[in-house]
């Protein structure tokens, strides 16, 4: 076994870590007996052990062994490994050199690069001052382009003869340039004499364009004595005189239009509309249309007095308002209709026209005017009024959206004339509002009620074939419809207005007179004058309308019975109130009046919602809705007419229920002693009396059969809250004696009836609709009747 000092030295030597230790299978095939060993290989037997001493000594004389034959090895790679990091070493200095070559390389770089950019802004700053060197060169060439042309264009304008040059093209252009140099003049005021060189060429523009303005009133004036000395030298045919009026002007009016264009694109109003100024050259364009008008007018005017006067003499003409209207405007609206063609040959847009045109119509006005004044019948001025309305103004219902601006507005020409009608009829129907209704005195023939319902309806028997009673509603003519004065094909004006006349209309003779006129006046101006107008004209009219019905009402009253009064002013009033609901009366005089809002429907209309004539609904009505206060507003004339129409009603309503219910007791006694219904027979016995005495005086007075069913279901309504008050106080007065009496059980056959059994005690006798029905199919048969006997 070698040595402890030689094991010693080989571990020394030895490469450090573990040793290796040998895979198993190689473990295994050294322990098992080979007949060949690999080089390298201990080269030993496997000795036999006694013990584990032994075992365990030869063991490491194994291990020592393997160890030994490894370091070769070991050695060999240790140097291999030595070898290699003196390689890297070199590569690593090799790169340190190149980064340093690099590092030099990139600041070079970095140093062209400097002076490259630096090369750069030199050229860009030479090329930016070569751009503004160019650019203040052109500039300069530029602003004294606008300078320079002052030069040339003073000497054209203050040339001799520069006047005629107007009309040539190279004015225009010149005109143009001017406005090009102003422009620029007065949008560069930092420039040193832009202030001075822009007034210059503002008198440039100026004397352009007063040269212009001479060439045309020049050229307008040698036209004018031209025509005129034609018309006076000998005389013309209207065929003739209208070439000369006409063709003669329209030869050159296109190159004045176009010269007269150039002062009117430069009339224009200032940037600043603050400054209230005129629209500069305005003044000039004035001049051209001023001129032009008054060489019109100097050759129209004339002619248009000669053919007035002619018309003023003709037999149709001399005495009738309308027909001398008709044709005098007729004749201006032609004349107009020329001179409208003939100045849009001459000037551009309507600026001025129709003050000319005013102008030409002052020989209508100065021949109407005093006509309308000193007209007194409404009936000529309506049909004027009319005929200027539906002739020469458009409905502006039926006005279309866009109106033709290049049509003749011949309206607004003739609007004095129908603004001087109007007038006058305003005036017309006051008078007659006061002479004929305020003022109006009945006659005894007109307050003679109920006869003169008996005369009217013989007369219309014997006037009409059928002789059958019209309804109030058919009764009615249709005012809202007059007809059209204003046509030629209408007959003459005696004709037209013999239709509208009343006194003729057979319908009407049972109307008063008042109401007679009122609604004739109405029906003539209405939509004839201004709605305010209208409307407050037309409150005065009904307001005295009703003042005079009522006042007539109080006189019937006194000569007959209140019931009579009372039905000619309600029927009276109904007719007001129908006839007026096609006005559309909306406002009314602006005095202090009474104020009737609380009550807004017709009677008829109330009661159909039921229980309006219930006795306590009508004192309610009578204590909120009647009672009328003072306001300082405007007072509706249908509210008006309809709180009379309501009280006189009511007034009907209550006397005649008063009436029927005049016999209860107003004091008890004990109805045990009492014979059967002696306390109600009285009452019913008057009722039986009353109800035919009512029917017939409302046949006299009322046609329509609804209208005087519900005053009868009215009276019916009255006279059962008039018993029924009458059994409360009876039923109290019994309970205050100690006597129980039930408001319900009472029959016919006793002394006091409860309100049940005399409400329908009362409907059979009232008969409310049956009796109504009955009464009409009577008087269809005696019309039959009456037409069989005309006939045969």
């Amino acid at each position: 076994m070698p040595s402890t000092k030689q094991q010693r030295a080989r571990r020394q030597t030895a490469p450090s870590g573990p040793p290796r230790k040998p895979p198993a299978n190689e473990t295994q095939s050294s322990l098992a007996p080979t007949q060949e060993h690999p080089p390298g290989f201990l080269k030993w037997s496997i000795p036999s052990w006694n013990n584990e001493l032994e075992f365990s000594e030869w063991l490491n004389g194994v291990k020592d062994d393997l160890v030994e034959e490894s370091y070769d090895q070991y050695q060999s790679c240790l140097d291999e490994l030595q070898q290699s990091k003196e390689h890297i070493d070199e590569i690593l200095m090799s790169n340190l050199t190149l980064l340093e070559d690099l590092s030099s390389l990139s600041e070079s770089f970095r140093s062209v690069e400097t002076q490259t950019s630096n090369f750069e802004k030199q050229c860009e700053g030479l090329l930016s001052a070569q751009e503004r060197d160019t650019k203040l060169a052109n500039g300069i060439q530029n602003n004294l382009h606008y300078y320079d042309f002052l030069d040339p264009a003073s000497r054209r304008l203050n040339a001799p003869g520069a006047g005629n040059t107007v009309r040539d093209k190279e004015f225009s252009d010149m005109l143009r340039r001017l406005d090009v140099c102003l422009d620029y003049m007065e949008t560069h005021p930092e420039h040193k004499e832009a202030e001075v060189y822009r007034s210059r060429y503002r008198l440039l523009l100026t004397r352009a364009l007063t040269l212009i303005r001479g060439n045309f009133v020049t050229s307008l004036r040698n036209i004018y004595q031209n025509v005129s000395k034609k018309i006076s030298d000998q005389q013309l045919n209207d065929t003739a005189l209208s070439a000369l009026l006409y063709a003669k002007f329209r030869v050159g009016a296109p190159e004045l239009k176009q010269i007269g264009i150039e002062i009117q694109k430069r009339a224009v109003p200032p940037l600043n509309p603050d400054q209230n100024n005129e629209a500069e050259y305005q003044s000039l364009m004035n001049e051209l249309h001023s001129n032009y008008s008054a060489t019109r007018a100097r050759l129209i005017i004339p002619l248009a007095r000669k053919k007035l006067s002619e018309i003023t003499q003709t037999p149709s003409s001399s005495k009738d308002l309308v027909s001398f209207a008709r044709a005098s405007i007729s004749y201006i609206r032609g004349l107009c209709l020329d001179e409208y063609d003939l100045w849009g040959e001459w000037f551009h847009g309507q600026g001025g026209l129709y003050d000319f045109l005013e102008t030409i119509c002052e020989p209508l006005y100065d021949h109407l005017r005093p006509r309308i004044i000193h007209e007194t019948d409404i009936r000529n001025l309506c049909q004027l009024c009319t005929l200027l309305q539906t002739r020469y103004f458009l409905d502006p219902e039926d006005e279309p959206e866009q109106t033709d601006t290049n049509q003749l507005d011949f309206a607004v020409l003739i609007q004095p004339a129908l603004q001087d009608v109007q007038t006058r009829l305003v005036f017309r129907a006051q008078a007659f509002l006061r002479d004929e209704i305020e003022k109006y005195k009945p006659l005894p023939a007109d307050i003679d009620y109920p006869m003169h319902n008996k005369q009217v309806s013989l007369t219309v028997t014997d006037t009409q074939i059928s002789s059958k009673k019209d309804t109030s509603a058919d009764s009615m003519i249709d005012m809202t419809k007059p007809g059209k004065e204003g046509d030629d094909a209408g007959g003459t004006p005696q004709e037209q207005d013999g239709k509208w006349d009343f006194e003729t209309q057979t319908s009407l003779k049972g109307w008063y007179p008042t109401l007679r006129k009122a609604v004739w006046l109405l029906s003539r101006i209405y939509r004839l004058v201004n709605s305010t107008v209208f409307d407050d004209l037309a409150h005065q009219v009904v307001h005295q309308t009703t003042l005079s019905l009522t006042n007539a009402c109080t006189l019937i009253s006194g000569k007959s019975t209140a019931a009579d009064g009372q039905l000619f002013l309600m029927s009276h009033l109904l007719i007001l109130k129908q006839q007026i609901v096609a006005f559309d009366i909306e406002y009314v005089a602006p005095d202090v009046s009474l104020d009737f809002s609380g009550v807004t429907n017709t009677f008829w209309e109330l009661r159909e919602r039921g229980g309006l004539f219930n006795p306590r609904n009508l004192m309610r009505l009578v204590g909120h809705g009647l009672m009328p206060r003072v306001v300082e507003n405007m007072l509706d004339a249908k509210v008006e007419l309809d709180g009379r129409l309501r009280t006189v009603i009511n007034d009907f309503i209550n006397a005649f229920a008063a009436r029927m219910t005049a016999s209860l007791p107003t004091k008890f006694v004990d109805t045990r002693n009492l014979h059967r219904g002696e306390l109600v027979h009285p009452s019913c016995h008057t009722i039986e009396k009353e109800v035919p005495i009512l029917r017939k005086i409302l046949n006299e007075y009322i046609d329509d059969t609804r209208m005087k069913e519900t005053l009868v279901g009215a009276v019916q309504d009255r006279t059962i809250q008039i018993y029924e008050d009458f059994f409360e106080k009876y039923t109290s007065s019994e309970k205050g004696k100690g006597h129980a009496i039930s408001k319900k059980g009472k029959g016919r056959d006793d002394a006091i009836w409860d309100v049940e059994t005399f409400a329908e005690w009362c409907e059979g006798v009232f008969r409310v609709g049956v009796a109504g029905l009955q009464s009409e199919q009577v008087d269809l048969a005696e019309d039959d009747d009456d037409l069989l006997s005309t006939t045969s």
